[in-house]
């Protein structure tokens, strides 16, 4: 019995190390592809803040997908008039990587 607790504790630590891990890898990708000159996570900048994106979008089915078509096209309207201007060099797996880490960020 002790020896399936602490194996139930480690298995939870590794995956809250895995998470972590995850979450800077994708605020990595957001540095690499120079979102964050626009982007932040808790504050408005030139776009919106990451974390507004999440609420506005939370719960629609097709969030991720919308989303993504915006970062690779770009858009305008939606946040005020400043554009977003397309990404198309942005891998689309990164893209994909992105979106749903931004979608994840709530406060």
């Amino acid at each position: 019995m002790r020896l399936m607790f602490s194996a139930t504790i480690a298995a939870a630590g590794l995956i809250g190390v895995l998470a972590g891990n995850q979450a800077n890898a994708s605020a990595d990708l957001a540095k690499k592809h120079n979102c964050t000159a626009c982007h932040q996570v808790d504050k408005k900048s030139i776009g919106p803040a990451y974390q507004e994106v999440a609420k506005k979008y939370k719960g629609e089915k097709d969030a991720a997908a919308k989303l993504a078509a915006k970062v690779k096209k770009g858009g305008t309207g939606v946040w005020g008039a400043v554009p977003m201007p397309p990404n198309t060099a942005v891998p689309d797996s990164d893209v994909k990587v992105l979106v749903e880490w931004v979608l994840k960020q709530t406060k």
